[in-house]
């Protein structure tokens, strides 16, 4: 079994910076791929970013490309999503998730979220 805790949200004005991190329980932490989604209040769920088992492949949504920057540490069991020119479109619940889908698209396993607020 994964646990995982997320953290590092908060309030921000628009063009700030936040880090996420994600810390995950138990082991063989590096058998998954990692990423961060995110809703807001009647939004769908919307994937942000993936990073693959060894941390070599990253991949961003069209939204986010540029500005966030998801890596991992396998030692540490810890992944992380570095935030920045952040913009009011970005506020919404951030999850961690880990999966065995190289995709993410059915993740197993899910952080509490952590709220990040983007003020105008």
């Amino acid at each position: 079994q994964v646990q995982l805790l997320d953290s590092g949200g908060g309030l921000v004005q628009a063009g700030g910076s936040l880090r996420l991190s994600c810390a995950a329980s138990g082991r063989s932490f590096s058998v998954y791929v990692m990423g961060w989604l995110r809703q807001a209040p009647g939004k769908e769920r919307e994937f942000v970013a993936r990073i693959s088992r060894s941390g070599s492949i990253t991949y961003y949504a069209d939204s986010v490309k540029g500005r966030f920057t998801i890596s991992r540490d396998n030692a540490k069991n810890t992944v992380y999503l570095q935030m920045d020119s952040l913009k009011p479109e970005d506020t919404a619940v951030y999850y961690c998730a880990a999966g065995s889908d190289q995709l993410l698209t059915k993740p197993n396993y899910w952080g509490q979220g952590t709220q990040v607020t983007v003020s105008s």
